[in-house]
């Protein structure tokens, strides 16, 4: 019998440079208590552009001035969640060229906000210990552009945390 995945979509942006990144500290789905990048799923009828502009402007208080988007990819790994035992994670990345205003350590919440707010974490201190897959792709993309890699991506475990690490 196949294993069936419960799937999601979204769309991700990528505030950094070779030495720290922005990242939201995640309070929901699989990634909850971990550092997560900022973004999600898109409403009805959104399209990718205004989602990742959306997700960026309520997660981190950022506005998105220039943007490029990277590509697609997806994460699958084990997880319990209703019915489903696996997920695979769809991401649109965007590299977030520009954005002014000022982080938000704490954001707005909101039915569907699954942000407590932003921070700027050096790459150093993001690890799979403390980071979604999204970050850790983030992180090494960051590290060296001309090595991006977009095939999908599959771990045998994954663990929920508990408690924040941020």
């Amino acid at each position: 019998m196949v294993d069936k995945y419960h799937l999601a979509f979204g769309c991700y942006g990528i505030i950094g440079n070779q030495s720290e990144l922005v990242v939201i500290k995640k309070n929901g789905g699989p990634y909850t208590n971990r550092y997560d990048l900022p973004g999600g799923s898109l409403e009805d009828g959104e399209g990718l552009d205004q989602a990742i502009l959306r997700e960026i402007r309520e997660e981190t208080g950022l506005l998105v001035q220039v943007y490029q988007q990277l590509g697609i990819t997806s994460f699958k790994y084990p997880w319990d969640y209703e019915n489903w035992h696996f997920n695979q994670h769809f991401c649109v990345f965007y590299n977030i060229q520009k954005a002014v205003g000022q982080l938000k350590g704490e954001v707005s919440q909101f039915d569907g906000q699954d942000s407590l707010g932003a921070v700027r974490v050096p790459l150093k201190k993001l690890s799979f210990t403390n980071a979604s897959p999204l970050v850790m792709w983030a992180k090494l993309y960051l590290i060296n552009p001309e090595q991006m890699n977009l095939e999908d991506q599959t771990f045998s475990t994954w663990q929920v945390l508990q408690r924040p690490v941020f």
